[in-house]
């Protein structure tokens, strides 16, 4: 997979995963291994194993019915709970990191997407299945093997169940190794040491509570350090990365307090927006809210000359609203009292007719 990104292949065979190149040569090799009767082949324990049906009757046999005499169990109903908020979360989450990596800059509708997600894990459950959820290390795949809409998603599982339902045999010879080291490539381009850097340099307010979300969903899921939460790091950790950026909100709101001035405003009017001394992330889903309901046409003047702080987050919407969504509205905006380290200029935006 590294030797694929090299400029001189990747530029001959673009449209060729590195991934599945590297799951093939694994394939190969390790059955040349056990060809040759060598001590390093791998065991069946340690390769893919999908269940293999003779006929289509066999197939639909694989799928069960609910039991729903637990429906009303305490444990199931708790467990249902915890499954719909981690997958809600880890869905959420998803949306955000794909959204910046997209290179046509889609923004996914976030209330229509766990919607859908909520049926498709019904009928998931009601025949037996797994949760469902948004995947980062899929959907980046997605996008880096050129998918730009909904139908890369949909072709991928039509894709799956084919190979599941016709290849079975085929599937079963991939090495689980080699699918943890392609998780593990993919993992580290998503999170490079140049990540960890960038969440410094913005500031105490973000890299406190991405140390403390990072280093507990590590310590419960990777170390067990705590068993009665094991498997359930994701969650624990993002509740943990919530209350120590919320402590660090609310000591920053003691020392400033904050205030959101809202006007009315009208089609061909020039909108003001204040920004406080201290704009949190807190403040994120009002001020997109707002800045979502600009008419077309408007002048706004984002004004940030009395703020000593503003949220990375916050940042984002500003930059998102400026660069992407105001051009689509024929919107005029203006940025001011922007200092150099927020990297937005304090100049006019001006976009022609779309």
């Amino acid at each position: 997979m590294l030797l694929w990104e090299k400029p001189f292949i990747k530029k001959r065979v673009k449209f060729v995963p590195g991934a599945l190149i590297a799951v093939i040569v694994s394939v190969v090799v390790n059955e040349m291994l056990k060809s040759t009767g060598s001590t390093f082949t791998i065991m069946p324990e340690h390769l893919v194993q999908i269940k293999s049906a003779s006929n289509i009757s066999e197939f639909f046999t694989f799928f069960t019915v609910p039991d729903f005499s637990g429906f009303l169990n305490s444990k199931v109903i708790v467990t249902g709970i915890m499954i719909a908020i981690i997958a809600s979360l880890e869905t959420l989450l998803s949306i955000e990191a794909v959204d910046n990596l997209d290179p046509e800059r889609h923004v996914t509708n976030t209330n229509k997407e766990l919607f859908a997600q909520g049926i498709g894990n019904v009928i998931s459950g009601l025949i037996g299945g797994l949760p469902i959820t948004s995947v980062i290390v899929r959907s980046s795949a997605n996008i880096n093997a050129g998918g730009k809409t909904n139908l890369s998603a949909i072709f991928h599982g039509v894709l799956l169940l084919i190979c599941v339902v016709s290849i079975p045999f085929l599937l079963n010879m991939i090495p689980l190794a080699s699918l943890a080291a392609i998780l593990l490539i993919t993992g580290y381009k998503l999170c490079k040491v140049s990540v960890f850097r960038q969440m410094i340099n913005n500031g105490k307010y973000q890299w406190v509570p991405f140390f403390a979300t990072v280093i507990v969903i590590l310590g419960i899921d990777l170390f067990g350090v705590y068993p009665p939460f094991k498997g359930e790091g994701l969650l624990i950790g993002v509740v943990a990365g919530l209350v120590v950026a919320s402590i660090g909100i609310l000591l920053g709101n003691f020392k400033n307090s904050y205030y959101f001035h809202k006007e009315e405003y009208h089609e061909h009017d020039v909108i003001r927006m204040h920004l406080s001394e201290e704009v949190s992330f807190l403040n994120k889903a009002s001020i997109r809210e707002t800045l979502d309901h600009i008419p077309e046409n408007a002048t706004i003047v984002i004004d940030a000359k009395s703020t000593r702080y503003i949220d990375f987050d916050v940042l984002e919407i500003v930059k998102e609203f400026r660069d992407i969504k105001a051009p689509l509205k024929n919107i005029t905006c203006t940025c001011e009292g922007f200092k150099d380290k927020y990297q937005i200029d304090n100049s006019y935006s001006i976009h022609s007719t779309h």
